[in-house]
């Protein structure tokens, strides 16, 4: 019997000048091509529809993003250089954190992924790297987007050590903002040049919670190191759901309930409008 391919939600990003929904095509490549299905998440922020669309999948992307996270949300006035901020956006990323966290799914996040992953854990960010973090390197590269502009550290013994099978990997960048002050139960496990963050982990057993700052969705067919990261992703996703037969009783009845408290509001009450 052929094997079944797990199924990996990304979520979506929106463009508010047409209200359209969407996501670079990447993301769903590099997933397709380490032998996964992608499964588009819209940005509907409301918590029983997530908690449905996070019963059925096997893991979880949250990719990058042309916006900024709200810095009310980590204890922030916004700074003069803070980028448009989408509510639609933050909200639904932060609900499908927060299943992540219940369920135990395997996460890959990727640049504004790892920075809503930091807070959504009580982390603050850098708003603005040029203009807050003195000696910093240039982090926006802008074109060739997937040419490697950076070297990063990383920590020994961890995941990206050991996929990178080195103590450093060159990267791309494309990101102003960044790690400040590190999230309960993640772990810096690469640095820039600069002291920067660049990749965290979750230290956790019982879960796979990998976050990196750069973009291994643009580069993973000409770079080893990119591919590693997705097939390791991809890997922890089979293995999730080679888990779930034991709970499908489980999973059925939170399902049927969810199901049932959408069919008795059908005012849907509760989303919001960016």
């Amino acid at each position: 019997m052929k094997e079944r391919r797990p199924r990996i939600g990304i979520t979506m990003r929106i463009e508010l000048e047409t209200e359209r929904f969407y996501l670079s095509r990447y993301y769903s490549e590099a997933v397709e091509a380490a032998g996964g299905d992608a499964v588009h998440i819209p940005l509907i922020p409301r918590a029983d529809y997530i908690s449905s669309v996070l019963a059925g999948l096997d893991g979880v992307l949250l990719p990058g993003s042309d916006s900024d996270v709200d810095p009310l949300r980590y204890g922030r006035e916004p700074h003069p250089r803070l980028g448009a901020v989408h509510p639609l956006r933050d909200e639904t990323d932060l609900l499908v954190l927060g299943e992540i966290e219940e369920l135990g799914t395997p996460l890959l996040a990727i640049c504004f992924g790892l920075q809503v992953l930091n807070v959504s854990r009580g982390g603050t960010l850098i708003q603005d790297i040029a203009s807050e973090f003195p000696g910093a390197i240039k982090h926006e590269q802008g074109a060739p987007r997937d040419r490697p502009s950076h070297r990063v550290r990383l920590l020994e013994g961890s995941t990206v050590a050991q996929l990178a099978q080195d103590s450093s990997a060159l990267v791309n960048s494309h990101h102003h903002q960044g790690i400040e002050r590190l999230g309960r139960e993640l772990a810096a496990t690469a640095w820039s040049s600069d002291g920067l963050v660049e990749a965290v982990e979750d230290p956790r057993d019982d879960r796979f919670v990998l976050a990196v700052q750069w973009h291994p969705e643009i580069g993973w067919e000409k770079d080893e190191f990119s591919r590693a990261l997705f097939d390791r992703f991809l890997s922890e996703a089979r293995r999730f759901a080679d888990r779930q037969p034991e709970h499908d009783e489980e999973l059925t009845a939170r399902i049927s309930r969810t199901r049932s408290a959408v069919y008795q509001k059908p005012d849907r009450e509760g989303g919001q409008e960016s």
